[in-house]
């Protein structure tokens, strides 16, 4: 089987229609060049170039092999590029999770850092609760994830990427509607829409530290797994919930938030960071590129996170 040297050699000679010069591009002596087209021709059984003390003609055989081999040192080349551009990460697939609200509030932000940075990698996205996040970035069908920490996994890794609360998602024209905050004690006694055990653990353990905080209860009257489909719940009047600061964006008319306030110390129970995780033994370059550049970003952006005393905007 012919070489790469040996097709090479033979284009150059070809272009040129000159040994001498067809070897000082090559920065190679004239005899090894012969004897590559020599080896060539001895493999392909066909004479390639007819030449006399003073010219370089190509045969008809040499006609046909030009353009047959131009391609496929053309297609070396891109398999070089290709391959190497893979294998440090600026090319390639990654497959991101990430939950309701992160898919509003962080996702953006990383596809934009993603088409900035690295837009020959193709990313695959994909809905989930952070538990099942969690489960995927063990189980490998999953690169990243954007989630909250619901449990310690061993073996996952994250990074914090935006700060967030907890605030009250109250119905339009609701009594607690002020402007003022809501204390977790005036919430006690009223049917609160609340996170499902299983798909959202972690919210669910939130709010009753929170209920425990002031020594009480809630009173769950509604259970939905995602965020969207509480405050669904507010805006038809059916209760109250507490929700991320990020969810507000995306939130249905007929909803209108107000702080969490009260008693000392709850700032520091109140939140729900949002974390990019990825599993440590990942091998997917593109992936470990995703994260860094993502991460980089962030740092390089005043104000990325939810400030603690941000002002609510109301919806009605």
């Amino acid at each position: 089987m012919f070489s790469l040297i040996q097709l090479e050699s033979f284009v150059a000679v070809a272009e040129e229609l000159h040994f001498g010069a067809a070897a000082e591009r090559l920065n190679m002596t004239q005899p090894p060049l012969s004897r590559q087209i020599q080896l060539l021709e001895r493999e392909l059984n066909a004479k390639l170039f007819t030449r006399t003390s003073r010219n370089v003609q190509l045969t008809a055989a040499g006609e046909v092999l030009l353009p047959n081999a131009r391609r496929l040192l053309d297609l070396s080349r891109r398999t070089s590029i290709e391959v190497s551009r893979v294998s440090t990460g600026d090319s390639g697939s990654v497959v991101v999770g990430y939950t309701s609200v992160a898919g509003q509030s962080v996702l953006p932000a990383l596809l934009s850092t993603a088409a900035r940075h690295l837009p020959d990698v193709t990313l695959v996205l994909r809905e989930a609760v952070s538990i099942d996040q969690l489960d995927a970035l063990s189980s490998g069908n999953i690169d990243v994830g954007l989630l909250r920490p619901v449990v310690t996994r061993p073996g996952v890794q994250s990074c914090l990427v935006k700060k967030d609360r907890l605030v009250v998602a109250l119905p339009s024209g609701h009594h607690l509607v002020t402007g003022k905050g809501v204390l977790i004690k005036e919430l006690v006694g009223l049917p609160l829409m609340m996170y499902s055990t299983n798909e959202a653990r972690y919210f669910y353990d939130l709010v009753i530290r929170l209920f425990d905080s002031v020594g009480s209860k809630p009173t769950i009257a509604q259970i939905a797994s995602q965020i969207p489909a509480l405050m669904a719940l507010v805006a038809v009047g059916l209760g109250v919930s507490l929700v991320p600061a990020s969810a507000m964006d995306f939130a249905p008319p007929g909803v209108v938030f107000e702080e969490l306030t009260g008693p000392d110390g709850l700032q520091d129970l109140n939140h729900s960071d949002i974390f990019i995780a990825w599993e440590e033994g990942s091998v997917n370059p593109a992936a470990q590129r995703l994260r860094e550049v993502f991460i980089e970003s962030l740092e390089t952006v005043e104000g990325s996170s939810i400030p603690e005393n941000a002002s609510l905007p109301k919806k009605s």
